[in-house]
């Protein structure tokens, strides 16, 4: 049976993408925004079973409705679906301004059965490149179970942030290194850079009690 990651907080920042990272799309895909029929495909496409996507539906429904549906439409403007020739969506993930102020990266998904293709490097590609240098930095949230990702962020110039508290959040970052060493071949572990966060982005996350990010 595969040991359970704990579920813990991680957060992380960009500065400056690094160009180096970045590829094209595979041939046979494309990219184009979530449509509004669609939405229960976007809440569902982040868990790897049926089971897990109805267990979560409320969850999700909640935090579309406090973080999303109060922006009206934009949600659908900023959300990039991965589809392959079929027009099947099959990746997501999207640049969410929080707190009307930080970029925050959000929701970074590609199915299970397209992992390994080069489509998740692809689409963050697209995504980190929409906003200009002086846009920066970007900031996401993740755990260490997405051991993967975060290689991937790391790539494009991700670092971990130190700071103990992150808005309403604690940050377990001294928690998950050591299971980010025992999960992460060596060699990326040891590329894995530790920053802190600029104060403007800690206020703005103690500017609400709902996450955003």
């Amino acid at each position: 049976m595969e040991e359970q990651i704990p579920d813990k907080n991680l957060f992380m920042m960009c500065r400056k993408l690094d160009n180096d990272a970045t590829r094209e799309l595979p041939n046979g895909f494309h990219v184009r925004y979530c449509r509004k029929n669609e939405l229960d495909i976007w809440k569902a496409m982040h868990f790897d079973t049926p089971e897990l996507a109805t267990e979560y539906y409320d969850f999700m429904k909640g935090y579309f409705n406090d973080v999303y549906l109060p922006k009206g439409d934009l949600f659908f403007q900023r959300c990039i679906f991965v589809c392959d020739q079929e027009d099947k969506p099959i990746g997501t993930c999207f640049l969410w301004k929080s707190y009307n102020s930080i970029w925050t990266l959000h929701w970074f998904k590609v199915l299970k059965d397209y992992e390994g293709e080069g489509i998740g490097r692809a689409l963050l590609s697209i995504v980190m490149k929409s906003l200009s240098e002086n846009e920066y930095p970007i900031f996401l949230h993740t755990q260490p179970e997405s051991y993967r990702a975060i290689k991937l962020y790391s790539d494009f110039g991700f670092c971990l942030l130190a700071d103990p508290v992150i808005g309403n959040r604690q940050n377990d970052l001294d928690e998950c290194l050591p299971l980010l060493q025992r999960y992460m071949l060596q060699s990326d572990f040891e590329k894995l850079e530790i920053g802190h966060a600029p104060q403007f982005f800690l206020d703005a996350v103690c500017s609400t009690k709902t996450n955003e990010f």
